[in-house]
């Protein structure tokens, strides 16, 4: 049986063997298909290299610094080195004079909020100082800052087809850590996320220049900076890490500026009265004592500038403000040791006329800075109250109104001041449970 096979494979060999294509570069036999597609992509990686060439020098990616692992001592040191070194090595100003800057960050995105899913402005140059709050990189040729200023973040995308600088892609990054300033050149855009989305608002740099470097490390994000005592003892850090704390130093500001639009708008003169005094007077407070060396006298800080305000009445400035600071050796939860008043004094008018004009100034005020009348206030022990300041507000008489909450009859108006009726505030205090330190005087108890 196996004699009478047919003999035909031999020529279908030699047929197909014809058909064959030798390939220059390995010199196998490959079909002509084949051989299509493999210059093809000889020439596609062709000008694969010859566009590569063209770029900067791609920097070698090298291990990270474990920063979270160093305690603060340990950064502090390792990082003050390294900015040692870059001053030695004369290769980079660690501190420059000057960084020239076009545009701040809320105009930039006010500005650039309106680009579209991978829109770009390549021809527009922005120059714009950052505080860097984090940092990733993808690889030694491309790195995000997510950056704030003057309350407003932004990201700055870094790659190294962008980096137009004389200095190496890899040494303007290489010394960049949270909380550093840096100094961002390139141009607007928005990313193109492969994984959908609109994409983020950016900055791509050309070039990143290290401003001020942070040799102290930043609270984690993810725990952030809330110990309320040493948010007081460093500021600067509450303000880096905290957005309500700019948002109140901002508020306080707009405060100040209104109070003064407001006198000033009504022919008030703001003028500035002693802080120092031989006497102490101008409220019941404890005062802070000073000394003046040359004058080799006792001098008090003023607790008020009351006094002052009506010298200057009686002189005939007939309308006159202070808006400064007072000083009070007390201090408790709600008084500090130094702090800002504004009084005004204005003659020909009464009690009923302050009354209105305080009205119109804080519910004014409130109207101009929240855009509305009504806010919300939170005490000590968590409770919380929506407040409205929309005028006319209440007004209640204090002495019917206390004989009304206590169930006794206050001494005549004529009589407050006397002995006797400081005996019977201090016996409604203890009927009431009042607290009240010292001293006891019948003004401050009534107050209370």
């Amino acid at each position: 049986m196996a004699d009478t096979q047919p003999p035909a494979a031999q020529p279908q060999a030699a047929e197909s063997s014809e058909n064959l294509h030798t390939d220059p570069v390995t010199g196998e036999k490959i079909s002509k298909s084949e051989l299509k597609r493999r210059q093809k992509q000889r020439e596609k990686d062709e000008k694969k290299k010859e566009k590569e060439a063209t770029l900067p020098a791609r920097p070698k990616k090298e291990k990270k610094d474990d920063v979270e692992e160093l305690n603060p001592n340990q950064y502090f040191e390792i990082r003050s080195n390294k900015i040692n070194a870059l001053r030695a090595s004369n290769r980079a100003l660690a501190y420059p004079h000057k960084f020239a800057v076009n545009s701040n960050l809320p105009a930039f995105v006010s500005k650039y909020a309106g680009l579209t899913k991978g829109q770009t402005e390549p021809d527009t140059q922005v120059r714009i100082g950052l505080r860097v709050i984090a940092r990733r990189s993808q690889s030694g040729s491309l790195h995000f800052y997510v950056c704030k200023a003057e309350g407003v973040t932004v990201q700055v995308m870094c790659q190294l087809q962008e980096s137009k600088s004389d200095v190496p892609f890899e040494k303007q990054h290489e010394n960049i850590q949270r909380g550093d300033i840096i100094g961002v050149i390139g141009f607007p855009g928005r990313t193109s996320p492969k994984k959908g989305g609109e994409g983020e608002l950016s900055i791509f740099a050309r070039e990143v220049i290290l401003l001020t470097p942070c040799l102290r490390m930043l609270p984690t994000e993810h725990f952030g900076y809330k110990d309320q005592e040493q948010r007081h003892r460093n500021r600067f850090l509450d303000l880096i890490m905290n957005d309500s704390t700019r948002k109140t130093f901002i508020t306080r500001t707009k405060v100040v500026k209104y109070i003064r639009k407001f006198f000033d708008e009504r022919d008030f003169l703001e003028v500035q009265t002693p802080m120092m005094n031989k006497i102490a007077g101008g409220a019941t407070a404890r005062p802070f004592k000073t000394f003046h060396n040359e004058y080799q006298s006792d001098l008090y800080m003023r607790i008020a500038p009351e006094l002052y305000l009506k010298q200057l009445v009686v002189g005939g400035l007939e309308r006159v403000y202070e808006l400064g600071r007072q000083f009070s050796s007390g201090a408790d939860l709600t008084h500090n040791p130094e702090f800002t008043t504004v009084e005004f004094y204005q003659a020909y008018a009464d009690y009923n006329d302050v009354m209105d004009m305080t009205e119109e100034l804080v519910s004014g005020m409130v109207k101009e800075i929240t855009g509305g009348y009504e806010t919300v206030y939170h005490t000590q022990s968590g409770e919380v109250f929506n407040v409205n300041w929309q005028t006319p507000w209440a007004r209640v008489p204090m002495i019917p109104t206390l004989e009304e909450k206590t169930g006794e009859k206050f001494p005549p108006a004529n009589e407050l001041h006397t002995e006797e009726a400081n005996k019977f505030l201090r016996n409604l205090l203890k009927k009431t449970g009042v607290q009240c330190s010292e001293p006891l005087t019948n003004a401050r108890m009534i107050d209370k």
